[in-house]
């Protein structure tokens, strides 16, 4: 018995859907934005973003201005520009020192912050324990006690240790102050690898640590990238503990000397200020530079899921 399929010459029949075609102007995500924004006139977008950046760069640009114009110039461009300034500051005001104890005290404070968190956001983000809930509550309130609170039990506890007038008394702050936030990141971070990745790992014949180093850890390098750049720059720009654990002046950071450069007796230029300003922001700016698609990778990922 043979069926005959009837005869449509390029009709379709009332029971047959015609076939659809992609709209060219595209579906989805991409059509919405451009809907939304079509119909918008650009003075609406260009308006806000370029008031925020001038309102942003001018400040930079005055502290600059200052920094590489001679001094008793009212020149709005700093040409013709010098470097006066800055050999002051770095050579007869003690910045280099300054510099240097900041630059040991970040470094310090990252790695310790890093590797700490990396521990404890593993442990949060793959074992079950009955505090687990109690101790991710605790992380989070301590985020709401100001630092200035802890300034006398921690001096009391570096004093016992004799640990003032020490790098490391403001390293340990700085470290135990960081770690809360990192620890919710790495967790939130380490939650969105899967833990089938590491089962298979284990099947191969790979221990709990080797899986770790080998599958999980190159997988946590923007989350990594941005605990340890925020715990970097916090220590870097954190007056405070500075100012309470240190005590002689070669073991001044840079914030702490500048504060006591503006308090002096001695007159001091505005030149000289700004370009100790200068050497003080600079190095952050390069970081965030260099790190901001990682930066804001690990900490969108980090405080999404999880």
């Amino acid at each position: 018995m043979t069926t005959t399929v009837p005869e449509t010459n390029g009709v379709p029949l009332p029971h047959m859907a015609p076939a659809t075609r992609p709209d060219s102007g595209g579906t989805g995500p991409r059509r919405g934005r451009r809907a939304l924004t079509a119909g918008a006139p650009r003075w609406q977008i260009y308006l806000p973003l370029g008031l925020y950046l001038l309102f942003t760069l001018v400040p930079f640009y005055w502290m600059l201005l200052f920094a590489l114009r001679p001094s008793g110039s009212t020149s709005l461009v700093p040409w013709p520009a010098t470097t006066a300034h800055f050999s002051k500051v770095w050579n007869d005001l003690g910045f280099a020192v300054f510099f240097r104890n900041s630059l040991l005290i970040g470094v310090a404070t990252l790695v310790m912050t890093t590797v700490v968190a990396l521990l404890g956001g593993y442990a949060l983000a793959r074992f079950d324990f009955r505090a687990k809930r109690a101790f991710l509550l605790a992380l989070l309130c301590s985020q709401f006690i100001p630092g200035a609170l802890m300034l006398v039990p921690l001096f009391q506890i570096f004093s016992e240790l004799r640990m003032i007038d020490s790098l490391w008394s403001v390293i340990v702050a700085e470290t135990v102050f960081q770690l809360p936030l990192s620890i919710i990141l790495i967790s939130g971070f380490i939650r969105n690898v899967p833990v089938s990745l590491e089962e298979a790992a284990w099947v191969d014949g790979c221990g709990r640590i080797r899986a770790f180093c080998a599958v999980v850890l190159p997988l946590l390098r923007p989350g990594l990238i941005a605990v340890g750049s925020f715990a970097f720059v916090h220590s870097w720009n954190h007056f405070l503990f500075s100012l309470m654990f240190l005590s002689t002046q070669e073991k001044y950071t840079i914030p702490v000397g500048l504060s006591y450069t503006i308090g002096s007796g001695e007159s001091v230029e505005l030149g000289t200020l700004a370009a100790g300003g200068v050497v003080a922001a600079v190095p952050v700016v390069i970081v965030f530079a260099f790190i901001q698609k990682w930066l804001v990778t690990g900490f969108s990922a980090g405080a999404v899921k999880g």
